[in-house]
């Protein structure tokens, strides 16, 4: 498993230059009901807000301690100082790390201890104005932005900026099987192929990453970590002008998920490899007509953390039999699943796979900071070896 540094107390939208920011910094796990069980020391930093000069990845001041994190002063507010040499009408990120060397905001998903360390968050921006304070007093923010950074080729490094929100809406967040499964899908795409592959792993490969036009769909797509992950890394290889990368959720999610492919769009190279967000519920029996559009089908699907709903298995496994009957039955696709276990019940979705012909093996795990381990799952109906 996986934590987070986030906010129990956000920063304000707004606030004087003279004046003061106090935050509550919160470490937990992904859906923020299991405290970080230890201390673990917080750094703060600030990074500048420029328009006009776009970046790859926000710089940041010199990380400075702020506080030493522990369950039994959760609740404590901390003074943060104000950004040294600010000046009326700036604005400015509020940036908290687990530490303070190299790029501490930034989180590697081809790093092998991935996770080790909770994952470092970003504020949205704050304007300090001594103008027009009045009405903002005591707005606070509602979202946050984590960085992620990822290998694409010759040394050359990608880099998303991934928006969640504040509240507890559970499409809303990035959950661990999804950073768990990009960080899978990075190394997939950076190792060479192996002598003895898992016959699975190497089905995956092509139906992901082969330089020839490729069809791919999310379900459950949430912020859509996944498949702007996968649309990056399939920039570096994808030579066709086909193909798709469809990353569905239910009409709630589409906002953030618009919004997060839009700001990443600079990390794709064409139409075929920028996700394109859509409407799918499971719940309703007919594919919507992008879907149904899709010539010859999919060649792969792509679901995490899929499984906390135990009762929308019927649902889910209608949908994902919908979608493998799209293809002909000598190219069916591969299903690549993320999953954590939060509930042993869970594991039924294996039992009821198996009776629309798809069995699952496990064939990767990223392990976190311990306890439950993502899991990487392949699932397609043949026989896998």
């Amino acid at each position: 498993m996986f934590f987070y540094i986030s906010f129990l107390r956000p920063p304000a939208t707004h606030s004087n230059p003279s004046g003061s920011i106090t935050i509550t910094p919160q470490v937990a796990n992904d859906l923020r009901t299991e405290p970080f069980d230890g201390a673990q020391d917080i750094y703060y930093s600030w990074s500048p807000v420029n328009p006009a000069r776009p970046e790859p990845y926000p710089s940041i001041t010199i990380p400075q301690k702020l506080t030493v994190w522990r369950q039994s002063s959760a609740y404590k507010e901390i003074r943060v100082p104000l950004p040294q040499g600010l000046q009326d009408g700036q604005s400015y990120r509020l940036v908290l790390t687990a530490h303070g060397q190299g790029r501490p905001h930034i989180i590697n998903l081809a790093a092998h201890d991935l996770g080790a360390r909770p994952f470092p968050v970003l504020s949205m921006p704050i304007l300090f104005s001594s103008r027009g304070r009045a009405a903002h007093a005591g707005e606070k923010q509602e979202q946050i932005e984590r960085v992620y950074r990822l290998p694409l080729h010759a040394g050359e490094n990608g880099f998303l900026t991934v928006r969640e929100q504040t509240s507890f809406d559970l499409d809303k967040k990035i959950w661990d099987s999804g950073i768990g499964l990009s960080s899978w899908l990075v190394q997939l795409a950076q190792e060479p192929t192996q002598t003895a592959e898992h016959a699975g792993v190497a089905r995956a490969r092509d139906a992901l990453f082969s330089s020839q036009a490729r069809k791919v769909i999310e379900l459950g797509a949430g912020t859509g970590i996944v498949s702007l992950t996968l649309g990056a890394l399939r920039s570096t290889t994808s030579r066709g002008s086909d193909g798709c990368i469809l990353t569905t959720d239910l009409e709630s999610a589409m906002p953030l998920l618009e919004h997060n492919v839009s700001a990443n769009k600079s990390a794709f190279s064409s139409s075929t490899t920028q996700p394109q967000p859509l409407v799918l519920d499971w719940d309703i029996e007919e594919l919507p007509e992008e879907v149904n559009a899709v010539d010859s089908g999919f060649d792969a699907i792509v679901m995490a953390d899929v499984t906390y709903n135990t009762a929308s298995f019927p649902s889910l496994v209608r949908t994902l039999s919908s979608l493998i009957r799209l293809s002909a039955p000598s190219k069916t696709p591969v299903i690549i699943l993320g999953y954590k276990e939060r509930d042993t019940t869970e594991r039924t979705l294996w039992d009821l796979m198996k009776t629309i012909g798809v069995n699952f093996q496990q064939v990767g795990e990223r392990m976190g900071a311990g306890g439950q381990a993502v899991e990487v799952w392949i699932g397609c109906r043949d026989t896998l070896t």
